[in-house]
């Protein structure tokens, strides 16, 4: 165990990688957390999924196209499904979860299809697995990288602030505050496209099938102890940044791959809190 803290610490010390990897995994961690509230109550929480694999089959329609910087397709490709779910979510013919499972297992198929027939790459299995469930290029990012997480982080932040009620009133209530005048398809247009921006960067950490543990299990493990939507959503902002933390940590001195591990943090920490729920509910 101290040989692991040591190893750790030795790494934090002396290899900024670790440093942009810690970095980068806050900021993901933390813009994740915020909108995982949000899509639990509007019982929506399946759309990371749903752009997630949108996002992968984005990915590989670039690695067909040998494109060196691959967030140019990705980003837009990936905002522009979010709307598309948003608007067949509202069509009568297209309820929200068969348009989700239609554009997600659409999309999934034919990346996988495209990165068999068409890839450059010698080892289409490792690159699809890792895409899937995480890769070790969360520990290899370069400057550029970490900087455009952070603006785009900053944008998600400030974005969720400066909506907070808007995104508050439309959650609990969107019948109403339709009825009060207030625009709920601008701002459940505004929630898809920040959710689209999270689901990119935060493929990058955990891969496309595990992004939705990122997203709720936070905000589940929050409303087993908190109840009023600002408390849930601070205490998951907060639990989502220590997750992340400790997983990737472990991950460094364990060996263990990255996504995973925090996603394995996640569920514990969703066991503790439902424990201390049960408790204080008898108390």
């Amino acid at each position: 165990m101290t040989e692991s803290i040591q190893l750790i610490m030795n790494y934090i010390a002396n290899y900024p990688f670790v440093r942009y990897a810690l970095i980068v995994s806050v900021l993901i961690a933390l813009c994740s957390s915020l909108l995982g509230v949000t899509l639990v109550l509007k019982r929506f929480s399946f759309i990371g999924d749903g752009l997630s694999h949108v996002a992968f089959g984005a990915m590989a329609v670039a690695a067909v196209l040998d494109l060196t910087d691959n967030m140019i397709l990705v980003l837009p490709i990936t905002i522009l499904a979010a709307v598309l779910l948003l608007w067949t979510g509202q069509n009568a013919k297209i309820k929200g979860d068969a348009a989700i499972a239609m554009i997600s297992v659409g999309a999934l198929a034919v990346g996988y299809l495209l990165l068999n027939k068409f890839s450059k790459s010698a080892n289409v299995s490792g690159d699809v697995c890792s895409t899937l469930f995480g890769s070790t290029s969360i520990l290899t990012l370069k400057t550029g990288e970490v900087w455009l997480c952070v603006v785009l982080s900053i944008l998600v932040i400030g974005a969720f602030i400066f909506f907070y009620n808007k995104i508050f009133a439309v959650t609990f209530d969107e019948s109403f505050s339709k009825a009060v005048g207030t625009k709920t398809n601008i701002y459940n247009l505004i929630i898809a496209i920040i959710i689209a921006v999270i689901i990119v960067l935060a493929m990058n950490l955990v891969g496309s099938l595990l992004v939705s543990a990122l997203i709720i299990f936070p905000a589940l493990s929050s409303m087993r102890v908190f109840k009023s939507f600002l408390s849930v959503t601070i205490s998951s902002a907060l639990l989502s940044v220590v997750c992340a933390l400790l997983g990737i940590l472990i991950s460094i001195g364990a060996g263990t791959p990255v996504g995973s591990t925090i996603v394995a943090v996640d569920i514990v920490a969703f066991a503790i809190f439902s424990l201390i729920g049960k408790l204080a509910g008898r108390a």
